[in-house]
């Protein structure tokens, strides 16, 4: 068993680090409020923009020909990876399940990766396995603002525009619930697009007009739903950072709390034996003392008997 003064050592340890995980766990969840508001601000504008671009999509001419729909015949994929991180750890799996997305990307040898990183904790992974990283998007993790997505966006689309890309994936952490978070992997360009079967004549048919023509629409709305998209992902993803780790610091208080529980019935009983052995010894000794004094006195009684 332990010592009394190790044990005593673990619990003071133990005791310092659960204050710092109950620190966090309350700035996360102050932060975590914050973002929930902002998210709940974006919900309805994210969705919607996702929907309108679908709706545009279906009225545009099958026969119509653009970059944005891009060719799916290209002979080698070039894909852009935009990976959102976090600056921080202590978030669980939240990071892992991001980066993980993006090696399964990097162990495919016959496509061309390029990387857009966005958090210092990416950034500090790939550099770590001396992988090169195209473009390394610094403070914008614990501050999305949709100036930053528009930025992001541009240096984006002018990659994909010169042909240095021809595929270009957001990979980000999407809040599934209040509490659970699901990573994605988004395919932003080229636009897949879809073709609606034949509509009943009895059904109504939606009037679309796009001016001054589709091509000079299409030119416009999709470097702005990118944009949107990408605004969106930053949002989801900051959420899910704060909501991760203050899920993850309230498991390691529990785990303390645990721990220090175990730790001082460990040190109650090893006291306990302590001081179990010192009346022992205590006792032995009194009872060794008797002994000389009886044996003494024996001795004494012989003598005087002479």
């Amino acid at each position: 068993m332990a010592g009394l003064r190790e044990i005593k050592s673990r619990i003071k340890s133990i005791e310092d680090t659960k204050k710092i995980t109950s620190a966090m766990y309350m700035i996360s969840s102050t932060k975590m409020k914050k973002a929930r508001q902002t998210l709940d601000a974006t919900e309805p504008y994210f969705y919607t923009l996702q929907s309108t671009i679908d709706r545009i999509l279906r009225h545009i001419p099958s026969d119509m020909e653009h970059i944005y729909f891009g060719n799916p015949d290209y002979a080698q994929r070039k894909i852009g990876l935009l990976v959102i991180t976090d600056d921080k750890g202590l978030a669980g799996s939240y990071n892992h399940n991001i980066l993980r997305i993006a090696e399964n990307y990097l162990d495919q040898k016959k496509n061309q990766v390029k990387l857009f990183v966005v958090g210092e904790l990416g950034r500090q992974y790939f550099a770590a396995r001396r992988v090169p990283i195209q473009e390394n998007f610094q403070y914008t993790v614990q501050n999305p603002t949709f100036n930053r997505a528009r930025w992001i966006s541009e240096i984006l689309l002018e990659k994909y525009r010169c042909g240095e890309i021809n595929e270009l994936h957001v990979l980000y952490t999407r809040m599934e619930n209040g509490t659970q978070s699901v990573a994605e992997d988004k395919m932003l360009l080229p636009i897949r697009r879809f073709f609606v079967a034949e509509v009943p004549v009895d059904v109504y048919h939606e009037d679309f007009l796009l001016l001054p023509s589709a091509e000079k629409a299409i030119d416009t709305i999709i470097p702005n739903s990118i944009t949107g998209f990408i605004y969106g992902a930053l949002v989801q993803s900051y959420c899910a950072a704060h909501n991760a780790r203050m899920m993850a610091m309230e498991t390691a208080t529990n785990n303390a709390d645990d721990l220090l529980r175990e730790l001082r019935i460990m040190y109650n009983r090893a006291r306990q034996t302590m001081i179990t052995q010192e009346i022992t010894e205590v006792s032995g000794g009194a009872k060794a003392q008797r002994s000389r004094k009886k044996q003494r006195k024996d001795v004494a009684a012989r003598k005087r008997s002479r």
